[in-house]
């Protein structure tokens, strides 16, 4: 039998490039079929060619509502807490609906909003390969989501360096400051938006408790704000700022128009001073959008997205026509499991322990039934969290690789190789990165195996966790190990640098590969280990996957006595 090749024209790949390509597969090609395979070869670059002529495919879904245009954006000229990337204000004149009338938002800055710059938290050259900013044309569906419920978008806020700490010092801009404590940690990296709302976090309690104003310290702040989340990066800044951030289940809100790292683990969600505002921004946010290959057929249709914040009120009606929204009885009926593992992470503080223990007894107070369960795997959802993605982080994470689903990658970002400009750049503002990078390529080479054998594990820590929750309503833990930490310097070794990071997302990055909703609560404050002050601590409520509802309900039974944060007046 024959084959006959059709004409192809000038050649680009040579019979060096074939052998070279089959080495890298431990393959020398016999004589007798090398002529075919580098036509082959020739065949399929031809092909791509094809494709690399064309121009980027704008989805007309992604495309920015004309009457939102044009949108001007600013540098910030006065940032205490370097929250802000990129300062805007603009609105949609006739929004579908008004549940954000308002309202302000700012978008963490790895977040597409067409017209307004996007860094990732890095430099141009390390993003898209060029040195001036990179200017989206596509708004993400969360953005077009809450320009149709009438918000006014304030513009971008920082983000740590490829999102990729749970600290906050690592943004090409320099570190993001605690609205409570500056010089510490907001946490990250989500950690110019979580500092943004708390800055009107703190300015309503320094109200509340009669002390003077600090604005110049503080800066303009936002309502609610949207973040990501691959490990913790929601609620481990919302912890350490003071603040409500929440995980929502894995597959209810897109992230289409988003830089993802892992598909299995990326969400985005709000951030906000108030259950209610949560509750609110995640209705807005949620429901199929028919791109996004993170959603599932659990996914709701638009249609049948929850009113979150009217459920939570007509909850608490009933409560209230029961008598029972009281400080013995609101939360009656709840059944609470307390994770016994969650209590004895590595790095676990004294300090947060008694704290989450304190507000443990609270439900009891409340009237709800809290008990201890021991979900053995809890301890070693970390590991597998570490290894079931280490390997597609270093691939996903850098080079805007759209995953094998279908998905839409954002337009125009070419990011180039990991080198040793990028390793130096790197080293000096967030060696994480460059321990991602190394590690996945170790786990590619050496490790291949051990990926799927992680991903299996995944089923099995989910199914725990699942277990746990038809006993349970909501199970609950700390969200922060200790208190936030004092921002590291750029001189300080790779070492010194990591070390306030270890061990932060232990009891928040399980909740990433097993789907779970998780809320970050505060819960009042505790000394830092220095003296000089106090920050937040926070209390972390995780529920069944897609029933965000119950979540919402068990924080606001708590609530019913105070706030959190009003157990100290800051005196």
């Amino acid at each position: 039998m024959s084959v006959v090749f059709l004409s192809l024209g000038e050649p680009t790949v040579t019979a060096n490039d074939l052998k070279e390509i089959a080495a890298q597969h431990n393959v020398v090609l016999p004589s007798d079929s090398e002529a075919d395979y580098l036509y082959l070869l020739n065949s399929l670059d031809a092909t791509a060619k094809q494709i690399a002529d064309l121009p980027e495919y704008l989805d007309p879904r992604l495309k920015p509502d004309e009457v939102t245009l044009p949108r001007k954006w600013s540098k910030p000229q006065n940032n205490p807490l370097n929250a802000w990337s990129h300062l805007a204000s603009f609105t949609h004149p006739s929004p579908k609906d008004q549940r954000l009338s308002g309202r302000t938002i700012a978008f963490k800055d790895n977040i597409s909003v067409a017209g307004i710059p996007l860094t990732a938290g890095t430099f141009p050259e390390l993003f898209h390969g060029k040195p001036d900013l990179f200017i989206p044309t596509i708004d993400a569906i969360v953005v077009k989501r809450v320009l149709q419920s009438g918000v006014t978008v304030l513009g971008s806020a920082t983000c740590e360096h490829f999102s990729m700490t749970p600290l906050s010092f690592t943004s090409a801009t320099g570190p993001v400051q605690n609205p409570w404590l500056k010089g510490w940690t907001t946490g990250g990296s989500s950690s110019g938006p979580a500092a943004l709302v708390a800055v009107k976090q703190v300015r309503a309690w320094r109200e509340r408790h009669e002390l003077p104003p600090i604005d110049e310290e503080l800066g303009e702040g936002v309502d609610m704000a949207i973040g990501g989340d691959q490990g913790g990066s929601i609620r481990v800044p919302a912890a350490y700022c003071g603040i409500y951030g929440l995980k929502p289940t894995h597959g209810l809100v897109p992230y289409t128009g988003i830089l993802g790292l892992v598909p299995m683990v990326d969400h985005t969600g709000p951030l906000a001073a108030s259950l209610e505002d949560t509750a609110t921004l995640l209705s807005v946010l949620a429901g199929y959008d028919g791109i996004d290959p993170r959603m599932t057929p659990e996914s709701p249709l638009r249609a049948n997205v929850k009113d979150y914040k009217e459920l939570l009120q007509s909850w608490i009606k009933s409560k209230q026509e029961k008598n029972e929204w009281t400080a013995t009885a609101a939360a009656r009926s709840l059944r609470i499991g307390l994770i016994t593992e969650s209590l004895n992470i590595i790095g676990q503080s004294d300090e947060i322990k008694s704290s989450v223990l304190a507000a443990v007894q609270r439900y009891r107070d409340l009237g709800a039934t809290v008990e201890e369960v021991s979900i053995p795997i809890h301890l070693l959802g970390p590991s597998i969290w570490t290894i079931a993605t280490r390997a597609g982080l270093s691939r996903y994470g850098f080079q805007n690789i759209p995953p094998p689903l279908l998905s839409y990658p954002l337009p125009d970002i070419h990011p180039p190789p990991f080198d040793q400009k990028a390793f130096d750049i790197l080293t000096k503002y967030n060696p994480a990165v460059v321990n991602v990078v190394l590690g996945g390529t170790f786990m590619n080479e050496h490790q291949p195996k051990v990926t799927s054998k992680a991903i299996m594990h995944v089923h099995e820590l989910r199914i725990a966790y699942d277990a746990a929750l038809e006993k349970y309503d909501v199970l609950i833990m700390p969200c922060n190990p200790r208190v936030g930490s004092k921002h590291p310097t750029y001189d300080m070794s790779v070492a010194e640098k990591m070390a306030p990071s270890i061990g932060g997302t232990l009891n928040t990055c399980g909740f990433n590969i097993s789907g779970h909703p998780a809320l970050s609560m505060p819960i009042g404050f505790t000394d830092v280990h220095d003296g000089s002050g106090k920050l937040p601590v926070a209390m972390q409520i995780v529920g069944r996957r897609f029933d965000e509802e119950t979540i919402f309900k068990a924080a606001a039974a708590w609530e019913v006595v105070g706030l959190g944060l009003d157990q100290w007046d800051g005196r």
